[in-house]
């Protein structure tokens, strides 16, 4: 069957045996979503939930780089150097549908496969039912491009045991399988070459079912057994704190604490900034679609900043690798610089 989109489109569905199988269908793109997907997606489960016939839904990305890239960075670009409300649009029904995913009232399996980034997250790991494999490298980039980690990631990101959610959002760096599943971003471990054999057991057997046959404990987490300097390293007050402990580590640790502070020092300041901010928040937020309204704000205030524009600038458009980051410095960057970022807009989410 075709997907109900057209033929062609970016996202292809189809029911079978009572399963509602969601192939993210951009793969040229590492299938990175964009508004039309994000429509298609919302109204598909929106029909979904309210047909009996429908039990679970199975969310994968086709071609074989990954579920998704996150959204269209470009697309984000063009709209900010514009006037923001395209982008502002793309991001609020982004969060929506986020949150729609994260109270889906029937099991969502997200085939958490290959690359899983930024808005990838967003649409997977709010999931009932989320699968990792020996080929997941996942991660909340934003940082990189001036922005700061949003779709509800820091809802997660601030629930990670210690100072592993930190550790995401300030550094960017991509985690595997295994770390996903420590840090509470994902909960079981299927071998790549059986993910089609496990949608299939689903559709035969049921979710529970599929699980059991095809599940298997995972390899140790990399960064779980990182936990004493990065706890450590990452219990600092601010971002400049959190760079001399990475920088301060000897013996053993001093590698890895280093290559984490090089990854920090060279991101926007003022995201990074935030981003601690945001996480800390976060953690203090009792819900999901609280933190998605955090995210709408600080999303909203990023679209106006100089970094957003500059960094997708410096990594997508001309990739010459070489941002200039304004305020260039962390010292530069005021409490109010920060606070700014949380401030409520006039079209705040509600739910």
């Amino acid at each position: 069957m075709s997907g109900e989109f057209g033929e062609s489109d970016e996202i292809l569905t189809r029911v079978d045996g009572g399963v509602g199988l969601i192939t993210l269908n951009r793969p040229k793109a590492i299938n990175s979503l964009n508004q039309s997907m994000v429509d298609a997606l919302s109204a598909v489960l929106t029909r979904w939930e309210n047909d009996d016939a429908v039990r679970a839904v199975v969310l994968s990305g086709a071609g074989e780089r990954g579920l998704c890239a996150g959204g269209d960075v470009v697309a984000v670009y063009h709209s900010a150097r514009k006037d923001g409300v395209e982008v502002r649009r793309f991001w609020r029904d982004e969060y929506l549908l986020n949150a729609q995913i994260g109270r889906f009232s029937k099991p969502y399996v997200s085939l958490m496969d290959g690359i899983v980034m930024g808005g990838g997250v967003g649409v997977s790991a709010h999931g009932s039912v989320r699968v990792v494999t020996e080929t997941s490298k996942v991660a909340m980039p934003e940082v990189g491009i001036g922005f700061v980690p949003d779709v509800g990631g820091a809802y997660l990101l601030s629930r990670a045991p210690g100072g592993l959610g930190l550790h995401a959002a300030l550094t960017g760096a991509p985690f595997s399988g295994s770390d996903a599943i420590a840090m509470g971003f994902a909960d079981h471990y299927v071998p790549h070459r059986e993910l089609d054999a496990f949608s299939k057991a689903i559709v035969d057997d049921g979710v529970d079912g599929a699980l059991v046959a095809h599940a298997v404990e995972p390899p140790p987490s990399q960064l779980e057994a990182q936990r004493d300097w990065i706890d450590e390293c990452f219990s600092g007050d601010t971002v400049e704190d959190i760079l001399a402990r990475l920088r301060g580590r000897k013996g053993a640790d001093a590698g890895p604490a280093n290559d984490a502070a090089d990854l920090i020092a060279g991101r926007s300041p003022i995201a990074v900034s935030v981003a601690l901010e945001a996480v800390r928040r976060a953690a203090k937020l009792d819900t999901l679609e609280d933190v998605l309204v955090q995210d709408y704000r600080v999303s909203s205030a990023a679209a106006r900043s100089h970094d957003l524009v500059e960094g997708i600038r410096a990594q997508i458009i001309d990739k010459d690798r070489n941002p200039k980051w304004s305020p260039a410095t962390l010292a530069e960057i005021t409490a109010a610089d920060v606070e700014a970022y949380f401030e409520p807009v006039d079209d705040d989410l509600r739910f």
